[in-house]
C-alpha cells in the first residue's frame, strides 16, 4: 500500500478509535475494565511503574528521536508514514520497543516489515502500539485488564506486577511528553510475520 494511502488509514482508525473510547482530548484514560479491586487494608503497595531514563524533548516523536535506544522504532514509523502521527496535539500513549525488542526478531522478518510494499502491514503493527487517550502510570498502577488501540485490538495491562507487562513484554519504564506518554518494552507486540491492516472500530451514528 503507498505511504499516502497508509497515512488516511492510520487518521481514520484514530478518529474512529477515539469514538470508542470514549475520550476527550484533556481526560485520561481510564484504568482498565476488568481493573483488580484494590489491595486490602495490610496488602503490599503495588511497584510504581519507574521513570525511564529518557531524554524527554517535546512530542512523542522528538523524545523518541532523542534517545537512540529508539532507532528502529523511529525508521518504522517513517517507513509506514505515521511519523506525524506522533507529532499530533494527543493526548496519545505509545508503548515503545527498544531497538533491542526489534533485534530479538528474525531478521529476515524485520527486513521484510521496512521493505515500502509492507507499508500497511507495517502499519498495523505499529497501531498495535498506539492508544489515542492519555493512559498515566498512576491510574493503572495496581490494575490489570485490556485497553483498546488505535488497531481496534486490546493490549492487556498488568501494572499489579513489578515489572509491570504489557501483553507479554515487561515494561521497562515510563516517560511523559508533551503529547502523551511512553511505555519502554522489551518486546514488539503482536505477531508481526501475520500482522494485517488495520480494522477500527465502525462509527457511532446519532441517535
Amino acid at each position: 500500500m503507498p505511504i499516502k494511502s497508509a497515512c488516511l488509514g492510520m487518521a481514520a482508525a484514530l478518529m474512529l478509535t477515539s469514538a470508542a473510547i470514549a475520550q476527550t482530548s484533556d481526560t485520561p484514560a481510564t484504568p482498565p475494565a476488568s481493573a483488580s479491586a484494590p489491595a486490602a487494608a495490610g496488602a503490599a503497595a503495588p511497584t510504581p511503574i519507574p521513570e525511564a531514563a529518557l531524554t524527554t524533548s517535546g512530542d512523542l516523536l522528538d523524545t523518541l528521536k532523542a534517545n537512540s535506544q529508539f532507532s528502529i522504532l523511529v525508521k518504522a514509523l517513517d517507513a509506514s508514514g505515521l511519523s506525524s502521527v506522533l507529532e499530533r496535539p494527543g493526548p496519545l500513549t505509545l508503548i515503545a520497543p527498544t531497538d533491542a525488542a526489534f533485534q530479538a526478531l528474525p531478521p529476515a522478518e524485520l527486513a521484510d516489515l521496512m521493505k515500502p510494499e509492507n507499508a500497511a502491514k507495517l502499519q498495523a503493527l505499529l497501531a498495535y502500539h498506539l492508544i489515542n487517550a492519555a493512559v498515566p502510570p498512576a491510574k493503572i498502577l495496581g490494575t490489570k485488564g485490556p485497553v483498546t488501540t488505535v488497531a481496534s485490538r486490546e493490549v492487556q495491562i498488568d501494572a499489579s506486577v513489578s515489572p509491570a507487562k504489557i501483553d507479554d513484554a515487561d515494561v521497562e519504564g515510563q516517560a511523559h511528553a508533551s503529547n502523551g506518554y511512553i511505555y519502554v518494552v522489551d518486546k514488539v507486540l503482536g505477531d508481526p510475520a501475520t500482522a494485517a491492516g488495520i480494522t477500527p472500530a465502525a462509527p457511532t451514528t446519532g441517535g
